[in-house]
Order: structure tokens, then sequence, then C-alpha cells
């Protein structure tokens, strides 16, 4: 297990960025939060199998509906004890 923080930039706020990632989290069995950020980016930590938190990243980076032109960076992060993925 894994547990990766991200910060997305772009047109990630006002396009249902955060509901689409929740819903893909879920498939994927990844637990964690995330959030918009008062300067128009979202903030997200994932926590899971390797594999499947990459996939994740890759998927809000570059696959979410109506999003453009995302950036991201990544940091390694802890996960406390999170038992779902939730939209905060």
């Amino acid at each position: 297990m894994i547990a990766k923080k991200v910060v997305f930039s772009g047109r990630v706020q006002g396009v249902n960025f955060r509901r689409q990632a929740k819903d893909a989290a879920d498939k994927a069995g990844i637990t964690g939060w995330i959030r918009n950020l008062a300067d128009g980016t979202v903030e997200a930590l994932f926590c899971g199998e390797e594999s499947s938190v990459y996939k994740i990243i890759n998927f809000c980076a570059n696959d979410l509906r109506r999003a453009d032109g995302t950036t991201y960076i990544v940091k390694d992060a802890e996960c406390l004890d999170e038992k779902e993925f939730t939209i905060l």
C-alpha cells in the first residue's frame, strides 16, 4: 500500500472533477479524499495498491471529461485511517 498527495491544476474546478475522481477511486478500491482549494486547484490523497494509485493519478490528469490543461504535482504521503474515498 502506498499513499500520494496530488495537487491538480488547470481547468479542474467547475467541471465535476471531484465527483469523477471519486467514482473512479471507488471502482479501484482507493481510499482517501479530494477537495477544492481556494487558489483554483484540486488536492487529493490517494491510498491503495501502487498500481491502482498511479492509475487514478493518470486518470485524473488525462481522462476526466471537461478538464483541460491538467498538470499535477505528486508527493509521498501517509494514509491515516481512511475507510473510503470522500469529497471534502
